[in-house]
């Protein structure tokens, strides 16, 4: 087994998903916040609360010999407005959490921004407001000034696609917005935000370094006609390539741009914006691996997605079509899926990371990896052995790319804890140890926890 001395071997959250205390401290409403209180949903109020838990979850991180906390810095929670005022009371928050990590030897691998935007920008447009590209920029300063000292793994955004697509295409997500054009717009927003976060950490000389993380789905076809390579490119170029050409090149895929210039107006990418772009790539490529894409030619039918937010209820209803670009493959009768349609498929995570190093060539950190389910946390300990076996089976796949030559500095499980996942609550669980949401938000170890702790205390002896 390979040398792992220096492999960062962790567990990752997001601020909205586990902090709770959503009004403590000064800190102002987020876009979830408003659109969760407003539908009358479920929401991340208290999460797993994490906030007034946070010692005792990063305890435990060093109990299950993990090396690395990925996490996320709340936007709403440091800055207070516009106008740029900063909440002291947020960014000592953080401090205590920083500090609490280094304690226990634990390196922070820090996103700057996952999902969270203040309601006071989403306001404005959010990200169709090209001021929020700059506010964003400055948000990163704010937070490179005041922890450079103390975090070495920057991330800029975790999953453009993901939150882009969710709130202008598909309209799951807040803003719920349905249109093509807004989505074009807010997703050049978003990579043209990131580049400018890159620059101020460059500009700053702080030290360390910046990546990207991407919701990361290989894409494969189902078969070898030239038809069904032209559906792939397609497919590649929503799924995959507008992050992480942007990112690691500094290029939007140019025949994405070619196609979606025919119908719609992209004028506002401008020269000098383009030209930060391309001067201000990663240092680094996070990917989170859950499924890949199987597609098929476009055959019929107006462009639709449908995603399945409600578990074992809606299995089977996951449809995505995109008009003469391509058909997802949703139900291969040769695979196993998850109640919320999640194909699980660990060749996938092989593939993709020889993909990614090859066209690449950038340090990469799997920055995700996990199987949501239904879980009974009752029990003195939940026997996930199903979530072991998803373990296993994706981490041996690292391994064999990382042996044909595939640079991967870590891997981080989703998740730490239980934690409120967005639109699907808090039922679907991914976490190492188990929250209990109606007894104090208890915690409990799992079986995979133990797992986990003795596969990184083995140096991964026991995967063989």
């Amino acid at each position: 087994m390979m040398d792992l001395k220096n492999f960062l071997w962790g567990s990752a959250t997001a601020s909205y998903q586990c902090e709770g205390a959503w009004d403590l401290d000064e800190r102002v409403e987020s876009m979830w916040d408003h659109y969760l209180h407003e539908e009358g949903l479920e929401n991340g109020d208290i999460a797993s609360d994490h906030y007034h838990h946070f010692e005792e979850d990063i305890r435990m991180m060093k109990e299950g010999g993990q090396r690395a906390y990925r996490f996320s810095l709340s936007w709403p929670r440091i800055i207070k407005n516009k106008q740029g005022e900063i909440n002291e009371k947020g960014l000592a928050f953080y401090h205590k959490i920083l500090d609490c990590c280094h304690e226990n030897g634990i390196e922070p691998f820090v996103t700057i921004y996952h999902w969270d935007l203040p309601q006071y920008w989403e306001e404005t447009g959010g990200w169709l407001n090209e001021e929020v590209c700059t506010a964003f920029a400055q948000y990163a300063k704010v937070c490179f000034e005041n922890f450079h000292t103390k975090i070495r793994k920057w991330v800029t955004f975790n999953e453009p696609k993901w939150f882009v697509c969710s709130g202008y295409l598909i309209g799951n997500y807040p803003p719920c917005i349905q249109d093509v054009s807004k989505t074009i717009k807010a997703a050049y927003h978003v990579m043209y935000a990131s580049a400018l976060g890159v620059k101020e950490f460059r500009e700053g000389g702080y030290e360390g370094e910046i990546g990207i993380v991407h919701s990361f789905t290989p894409v494969n076809g189902v078969d070898d006609r030239i038809e069904t390579k032209i559906a792939m490119r397609y497919a590649d170029n929503y799924c995959n390539n507008w992050i992480l050409d942007t990112a690691a090149k500094g290029e939007i895929p140019i025949d994405l741009l070619s196609e979606l210039s025919k119908q719609y107006d992209i004028s506002y990418m401008k020269p000098e914006q383009l030209k930060i772009i391309k001067e201000n790539t990663v240092d680094f490529l996070g990917l989170n691996y859950y499924s890949r894409t199987l597609v098929k030619p476009y055959t019929s039918g107006e462009t639709t997605f449908v995603v399945n937010n409600s578990g074992k209820a809606g299995k089977g209803s996951s449809k995505v079509i995109v008009k003469h670009w391509f058909e997802q493959v949703m139900h291969d009768p040769n695979s196993t899926y998850t109640e919320w349609d999640t194909e699980i498929y660990p060749k996938g995570l092989k593939d993709g990371l020889l993909e990614v190093h090859q066209k690449y060539g950038l340090p990469i950190y799997i920055t995700e990896n996990g199987i949501g389910m239904y879980e009974d946390v009752t029990v003195p300990q939940v026997d996930d052995e199903y979530r072991i076996s998803f373990m296993r089976d994706h981490i041996k796949a690292m391994f064999e790319a990382m042996e044909q030559g595939a640079n991967i500095k870590g891997y981080f499980a989703w998740s730490s804890f239980d934690l409120y996942s967005w639109k699907n609550g808090c039922e679907k669980r991914y976490g190492l140890v188990a929250v209990d949401f109606d007894h104090d938000r208890i915690r409990k170890p799992k079986k995979s926890y133990t797992w986990y702790r003795d596969m990184i205390n083995s140096n991964a002896e026991n995967l063989k």
